[in-house]
């Protein structure tokens, strides 16, 4: 009995070779970071998005489909302030356009 035990310690290991989260890994050592940003403080450096619709002084108005397509994919979903960089007031005026464009279909629903 004695032997079995000390052979089935292989058992709890998954057939995949997973261990149950009891073995290495997942804890790295070192800055915080991982240097994957370059310079100082360990975060990566991200450039703050300028508003397009401010900056090219674009009419956001549903008549005009060409520039509405710049803010949803191909799949027709908005995209989100976070991509496009617009400010929180375009992004309202953006979306309500966009809406008005699909209501009478110059912008495909989806």
């Amino acid at each position: 009995m004695a032997d079995e035990r000390s052979m089935s310690g292989d058992r709890d290991r998954d057939s995949d070779g997973r261990d149950g989260g009891r073995g290495r890994g997942g804890f790295r050592s070192g800055p915080p970071g991982g240097g994957a940003g370059g310079g100082r403080g360990g975060r990566p450096f991200f450039r703050k998005k300028i508003d397009k619709i401010k900056a090219q002084k674009l009419v956001v108005d549903y008549k005009k489909p060409e520039i509405l397509r710049r803010f949803i994919t191909d799949s027709g979903k908005i995209l989100p302030r976070r991509i496009t960089g617009t400010s929180a007031k375009n992004q309202r005026r953006l979306v309500r356009e966009i809406k008005k464009a699909r209501a009478i279909a110059l912008l495909p629903l989806s």
